[in-house]
Order: structure tokens, then sequence, then C-alpha cells
């Protein structure tokens, strides 16, 4: 069954691709991971009868929404950018008359990150019924207390910048407004808080393996693709000023800035 999402993801990737060869904008990959783990999850909600009902309902629920929104913001976002993301255009540039294949392999690599953060989603809906306990509604409402934190949080913050970005009045400034003024990046903290979800619910069956989640988002975020390319476009981009911001804010969980 698995080997079904693994080529359904490759699918929409390769669709995605075909499309990027076309117009030369490859932020459009960012879009497809978000909207390609909805998809997983929410067809796996449906296919998968191993499970219960409430935790089938739970996952199709939640994280069908989450991951929805992701997309949606994501291609908003998208539709709107006049030019290719820079993220892009630098290997763009990098891979030059190689670049064709080059994103063909990209995507196709993206296409295993859907799989990969799928997972949680996947394993849970994949364990036997006799195997989760009593207290397993106990498990689903803490992870739904955790996800609508995250999810008021997130669209919260990326509906702030996105905002503050569409006022010409603040090009080459830096937003330190509302949830931004407490963090550098609410917008990561708040993704990262929504994956301990599914270790809680997990217990409720005695899996612990998917502790690792959290951590591997905290990593991916903290030092690969997050924080790392965000502040150095940030320092490129707009200075002293977001080096001021940079002394004053917490670079990731949200505190109280510093005078």
């Amino acid at each position: 069954m698995f080997i079904n999402f693994i080529w359904l993801n490759v699918f929409l990737m390769l669709c995605a691709w075909l499309w990027v060869s076309y117009n030369k904008r490859a932020g459009l990959v960012d879009v497809i991971w978000a909207f390609g783990i909805a998809l997983n999850v929410i067809l796996a909600s449906l296919i998968f009868e191993t499970a219960p009902l409430m935790v089938r309902v739970f996952l199709a629920v939640a994280s069908g929404i989450w991951f929805l929104r992701l997309a949606w913001h994501l291609l908003r976002r998208y539709c709107h950018e006049t030019e290719e993301d820079t993220r892009y255009a630098n290997m763009r540039r990098a891979m030059g008359k190689y670049q064709h294949l080059g994103f063909l392999a990209f995507f196709l690599f993206q296409a295993g990150l859907i799989v990969l953060f799928s997972y949680p989603m996947l394993a849970l809906l994949n364990i036997p019924m006799e195997q989760w306990g009593s207290s397993t509604i106990i498990y689903l409402v803490v992870a739904a207390i955790i996800m609508l934190v995250a999810f008021w949080g997130e669209s919260l913050a990326d509906e702030q910048l996105y905002r503050f970005k569409q006022n010409p009045e603040n090009k080459a400034k830096t937003m330190d407004q509302g949830l931004w003024r407490y963090s550098r990046h609410p917008n990561y903290f708040f993704e990262w808080l929504h994956w301990f979800a599914y270790p809680i619910i997990g217990l409720a069956a005695g899996v612990y393996s998917l502790w690792i989640y959290p951590i591997l988002m905290f990593l991916f975020l903290y030092y690969v693709t997050g924080i790392p390319f965000s502040e150095q476009q940030a320092l490129q981009h707009r200075g002293d000023n977001y080096k001021d911001y940079q002394r004053r804010t917490s670079i990731f969980i949200p505190w109280q800035p510093k005078e």
C-alpha cells in the first residue's frame, strides 16, 4: 500500500517539474510538498481501516487542514511573486546548462520528503485496532490542543508577514510587529510545535519512535532549510536594520524582546 503513495508523490512532483520547466519559477515545489502531504494523509485515512475510526477522522481533519492551509499560503505567496524565489534562482545559476536535469532530481528528492514527513500519520493509521488503549481519546484531546495552538500561531504569523510585505512602504524594513516582535521566526516555531501532536497520539498505542519527528523538524528548521537561509537573506537585503532586530529578538522560541 505504501508503494502506491510513493508513486503518487512522484507523479505530483513530475507534473510540478514540467510546469516549472515552462515558467522558470521553481518555488512551486514548496506548494506541492505541502499539498502532497495533505493528499497522502486524507487518502490514507479513507483507505486504511486498521486504526480506530476516531484516529482516522482526527488525522484526516486535523492534518489535512494543517497542510492544506500551508499549501494555500505558499500558493498565494507564489502567485504574488514577480521573480523566482532567491533560493531557487541561486540553484538555477549554480546548475547552469544542467538546470533542467538538476531540478528534475531536486523535485524527485522532494517527493521523497513528502513520504518522509507523511510517515508519522501513515504509521498511526496502520497500527492495529487492538493495540490502541482505552485512553486514546485523552491523547487525541491533548494532540488537538497542540494542533489548535500551533495552527493559530502559524496562521497568524504567516498572515502578519504577508500583509506587511504587501505594503510598499515596508520595503527594506524588518517585520517586528505582532508575533514577530517576540520571535524572528514564529512561523517556524509553531510549525515545529505541531509535530509534537503525532508522537503524543502514538503514546496511546505504545509507539515511541515518532518522537524522532519533532527532533528532525527542529534540525531541518534551525540548521538546514529554514532559519539559516532566512537570516542570510534578511542580512543581505536589510543590513543594519535586521542586525538591530537580531540583537533584541529571540531567534526561535517566542520571548520578551530585549530593550
